[in-house]
């Protein structure tokens, strides 16, 4: 088992091309994969010094069945609850930010795929706020808006 380890290490150093131990890289993987609705129309926003970024927000929603005498038999009795979580979506990508902030408009069905980004930022109370975001790395348009519903 001790050889095998060896062995393995042996192999991340060829690959990497170091002979520093402390410096072996390890996959992991960060992706979202979100499905829901647009919440406003997006905002396109620039940092001096910085590239421009498209930021718009999207809603994702659970439904569950609680209560009622069928549970667990598959009848249709009982409460039908909703939550509804809301998601801050940047795009970066120079191509995808600017379809973004052309085409996503309020209501606007989407797929959104990407990794997730926690950072922190202090607001004009100058207080410091934490925030989660989606750094999107492909959006997929499902309708044009909530119109297209049936």
């Amino acid at each position: 088992m001790f050889r095998n380890a060896s062995v393995q290490i042996l192999k991340q150093f060829v690959r990497h091309g170091t002979t520093d131990a402390s410096f072996i890289l390890e996959r992991s993987i960060n992706k979202v994969q979100l499905l829901g609705r647009v919440g406003q129309d997006p905002v396109m926003r620039q940092v001096e010094g910085r590239n421009p970024v498209t930021i718009f927000s999207m809603a994702t929603n659970e439904m569950w069945r609680s209560g009622g005498e069928g549970v667990g038999t598959g009848a249709d009795t009982g409460d039908v609850s909703q939550k509804t979580t809301w998601h801050r979506i940047s795009v970066f990508k120079p191509g995808l930010r600017d379809v973004a902030y052309q085409y996503v408009k309020k209501g606007t069905r989407v797929l959104v795929e990407g990794k997730l980004d926690y950072g922190e930022y202090v607001d004009k109370n100058n207080v410091r706020r934490q925030a989660t975001t989606i750094i999107a790395d492909n959006i997929v348009f499902l309708s044009d808006n909530v119109r297209d519903r049936p």
